[in-house]
């Protein structure tokens, strides 16, 4: 199973970020999370230390786009903006708004970025409190008319919507707004999920993006702090879904070449092609994924893991063994004669080292190579 893992290693890193895929890349990140189960514990691990405060049955996904209009006296702009992921969770007649962005890699101006996206949310709100107030004020109003018909007939439209938009609030100072006194906002919290594979070395609040200041400017100034996880950090998390805990599992533990623990743990297990195909988009491995769809077109959920690794660690070494031994014959190699046996066996580890990111008793465990053999291999490839 070690092997399997450093075989994925090696594909992933030849793997140029412009090759890949971005658009499914990311309908396959933002689909993973749209799940309620896993939504709900990436929150409760990451903002609770793993308390099930979030509850699936109570998520229900909303529209991403966010989109707005900032206006201030004569200055108008629309920003177009879409989130990643967005839940509303109830609990009871209220909700909270969760929101989820995803980011491969560090975004140096993501406190800010997320602040944006969290304030279009309450403009995007505000919008509506401000309809709603005016359509209920002239229901009323028209009522008012209704009863006395002669002073209707007798408005114009322009005095007619004045006196709608006016009788829509109770004070001057609704009316400036455009909110009631009783109208409140619903809470917006958003998680930043960090996949990337080296550690995430960007600013995490607004404060981090300003130049130095003085200590009495700092306490005065309103910062904005990010909710950062990141797919590195393991064991600063609480899940209690098996599906997210191996996705933070195996994934860190490719990047950190540590097979040995993925093997231990999942050789015997099945895991969903969904799980498989997440894990496989984060990391670049599309073999792997490859693979899996292979298998799965005879099942209906679930892919057992070393099935499909073992036609991929079989194909890279019979590959590294046959490119050995066309090397091995390029150079003028004799077959049969041992030292002809020797260079294309010593090309195939070499061939197995790059091409699957292997030591070289690594490559030799995989080729069978006698352990009395060797030492002379390690020789020739260090002269």
């Amino acid at each position: 199973m070690w092997f399997v893992y450093k075989s994925i290693f090696a594909e992933r890193r030849y793997m140029s970020y412009s090759t890949r895929k971005r658009t499914s890349d990311d309908i396959i990140v933002k689909e993973f999370w749209r799940n309620n189960e896993r939504f709900a514990d990436l929150f409760n691990a990451v903002l609770f230390k793993g308390k099930c405060v979030i509850k699936a049955e109570n998520l229900q996904e909303i529209d991403t786009d966010v989109s707005g209009t900032i206006r201030v006296q004569e200055y108008k702009e629309t920003l177009k903006r879409a989130r990643d992921v967005v839940k509303k969770y109830y609990n009871g007649v209220e909700f909270n708004i969760l929101g989820l962005e995803m980011q491969e890699k560090v975004h140096l101006a993501m406190p800010l970025r997320t602040m944006v996206y969290d304030a279009l949310g309450y403009i995007k709100e505000y919008n509506e409190f401000k309809s709603n107030n005016t359509k209920n004020s002239i229901k009323k109003k028209r009522k008012a008319y209704t009863d006395d018909k002669d002073k209707a007939d007798n408005k114009t439209n322009t005095e007619y919507k004045s006196d709608n938009k006016a009788a829509s609030y109770r004070t001057s100072e609704e009316f400036l707004s455009g909110l009631n006194y009783s109208d409140r906002f619903h809470p917006i919290i958003t998680i930043v999920f960090y996949y990337g594979e080296h550690r995430w070395n960007g600013p995490i609040s607004l404060s981090d993006m300003m130049v130095d200041m003085l200590d009495e400017v700092k306490e005065m100034f309103n910062d904005y702090r990010i909710n950062l996880v990141q797919i590195g950090n393991t064991a600063d998390y609480d899940f209690n879904n098996d599906e997210v805990k191996a996705l933070f599992d195996i994934t860190n533990s490719i990047y950190n070449k540590d097979f040995n623990a993925i093997s231990k743990k999942y050789s015997e297990k099945s895991l969903s092609v969904e799980l498989i195909d997440m894990i496989s988009e984060m990391t670049g491995t599309k073999e792997l994924a490859k693979l899996v769809n292979e298998e799965k077109e005879d099942k209906e959920d679930d892919v057992h893991m070393w099935s499909a690794m073992k036609e991929f660690r079989d194909s890279g070494v019979q590959e590294g063994r046959r490119e050995g031994l066309l090397e091995g014959k390029r150079e003028g190699i004799i077959e049969g004669k041992l030292e002809g046996q020797t260079e294309a066996r010593l090309d195939s580890i070499k061939t197995i080292m790059r091409k699957l990111n292997q030591t070289a008793d690594e490559a030799m465990d995989t080729l069978d190579i006698e352990e009395k053999d060797r030492a002379k291999y390690r020789e020739l490839i260090n002269s």
